[in-house]
Formats: structure tokens, sequence, C-alpha cells
């Protein structure tokens, strides 16, 4: 009987003291109270408790940990906008206090979490209200840093810190959808028909400015060659001048009857017409009246342009 007694004290000594031992798996801390009051955190590894006498109250994991979230808010001009947002938070540190507060500050850990997306859930809506619907979309940065600076404060009391939250999806009500994508249509179209009408404006305006070079550059050559044209006609009539004058000195000097020049010029216009006249019909009176009547003005022309000739050389004088 005393060897059966001394079996079941061997037994429960034993059993007494493997029951103090408890393992913490890695990324966790452990918390260890003492009939309901806090006594002791215990790090990842086999550890030993007190048995029957210290408790293990929770596991606090010190990993980052995320949520996915799906809410809707309202913003000023009365839209819903529907928001998908993924958060990532974790223990602010491995310190005692601060396990402690993680530990105690909410009954468990749904309550927790509730509280945790009310309080996202409540930043975000109380920003996206003070919006627009047309601002939204342009402003998702802005929207998680606001959420960030108001929820740093409230998750350091509790002994977690905000990591990052992503706003993955911003959607709105179908109807305002459509409107949405019907205003970027139209937005679109008159982008487009601007482009149209400043290309449409470019090359009739380079078209207009190519007319108005290639009329100025054929002006221009039409100026010089009317120019060049003008004289060359000059230098003839002055080489045609000089070659009388020379012609009438000449004659002049040999004592020569100038209708004998006149003559002569007479026949070799006759001539020019009749080798480059190119068809061309041309009245000359051929009688000896008509040739007396042209010599006469011929030799009045003559007589008028000698005239002037000598009046010239007696100013000079």
């Amino acid at each position: 009987m005393t060897n059966i007694l001394i079996g079941l004290i061997a037994i429960f000594a034993v059993a007494f003291i493997f029951s103090g031992f408890l393992t913490v798996q890695q990324g966790f801390i452990a918390v260890i109270t003492v009939f309901g009051k806090y006594r002791r955190i215990m790090g990842p590894g086999l550890n030993f408790k007190l048995p029957f006498i210290e408790t293990l109250h929770r596991r606090i994991s010190i990993q980052n940990r995320s949520v996915d979230l799906e809410f809707q808010a309202i913003t000023q001009d009365q839209a819903n906008v529907n928001f998908k947002a993924m958060l990532l938070f974790s223990v602010v540190d491995q310190q005692e206090e601060t396990i402690k507060n993680v530990a105690f500050k909410f009954i468990d850990e749904k309550s927790f979490m509730q509280a945790l997306v009310r309080t996202i859930e409540a930043a975000i809506r109380s920003y996206v209200a003070s919006l627009k619907q047309s601002e939204i979309l342009g402003l998702r940065s802005e929207i998680v840093v606001h959420v960030k600076n108001q929820l740093d404060v409230t998750l350091g009391s509790w002994g977690y810190h905000l990591i990052d939250l992503q706003l993955n999806d911003i959607t709105f009500d179908e109807a305002i959808m459509k409107s949405m994508a019907k205003v970027v249509a139209a937005n679109n179209l008159k982008q487009a028909a601007e482009n149209e009408g400043q290309a449409l404006l470019i090359t009739k305006t380079k078209a207009a400015e190519a007319e108005g070079n290639a009329i100025r550059i054929t002006a221009e050559a039409e100026r010089l060659a009317s120019q060049l044209r003008g004289n060359g006609v000059a230098l003839f009539r002055q080489e045609v001048a000089k070659g009388i004058v020379e012609s009438a000195k000449q004659m002049e000097t040999i004592n020569a009857d100038m209708t004998v020049i006149m003559f002569s010029m007479w026949t070799e216009a006759i001539k020019n017409f009749a080798e480059v006249g190119k068809g061309n019909v041309i009245f000359l009176d051929g009688s000896n009246e008509g040739m007396k009547r042209t010599m006469q003005q011929l030799m009045a022309f003559t007589g008028k342009t000698e005239l002037e000739q000598k009046d010239k050389e007696q100013a000079a004088n």
C-alpha cells in the first residue's frame, strides 16, 4: 500500500513539474498572470511557469498583420463611394509595457479588430465627406496620409502602429460611373476637336504662308525680268541711237545726203519684216508717194533731233 502511494505521489510530482513547461512560438510573446493579475511575459522558446499558480493569459503576435476592409462613404455632393482597402499593422515593440497594454486594453482579439476597423472607416468617411466626387480619385494618396495622421495617436495608445494603408479600389454607384464615363468621353471629344482645329489652322496657315511666298517669289522674278527687259530695250535703243549718230557723222564728213541713210533704214526694216514676221500681215505703202512721205517723216524726225542736239551744244557753250 505504501509503494502504491509513493508511486502515485511520484506520478503526481512528475505531472506537476511537466505542467509548468510552456513553449512559446517564434513571433509571439506569452503573457502570464497569477490568479488573474499580470505577472510577467515570456519570450519565444521553452519557458517554465509555476503549475496551478501562474496561468497563460494570452499569446500576443508581434508579427505584421493585415486585414481587408470594404466599406462605403458619402462625398460632399452626396455621391456614394465604395472602398476596398488593405490595412497592415503590428505591435509597436516588444517592451513589457507595450505587451501589457496590448494584452489588457481590449477584452479579446475580436473587440480589438472591430474597434480598429471602425476607427479607420470613420477617419476615411470624415475626410471623404469634405470632398466632391470629382476629387476623390485624384486624392487617393492624400486620403491615406490623412488616415495615418489620424490613427497614429489612437493606435499608439492601444500598443499598435499603422504600417501601411492601401486603397486598392475606389468605385462609385453605377449611375455615377456612367455619368463620369460620359463626362470623360465628352472631354476627350472636345480635346480631339480642339486638336483637330489647331492642326487645321496650322495646315491652312502654312499653306497660306507657302502660297504667299510663292506669289512673292513669282512677283520678284517678274519684276526682275521686266527690269532686265527694260534695261535690254533701253540698251538696244541707246545702241541704235549711237549707230544713227555715228552714221550721220560719217555721212556729214563725206558730205553725203541723209536720205541715203533713211533709205537704207527703210529697206532694212522691210527686209526684217519679211524675215522674222512669222506669217504676220503688215501693210506698207510701197508706192513712190508713200515712200516719199515716209522719207520726209524720217527726215523731219532727224532734223528735229539734230536741232535739239545743236540747242544742247549752244547751252553748254
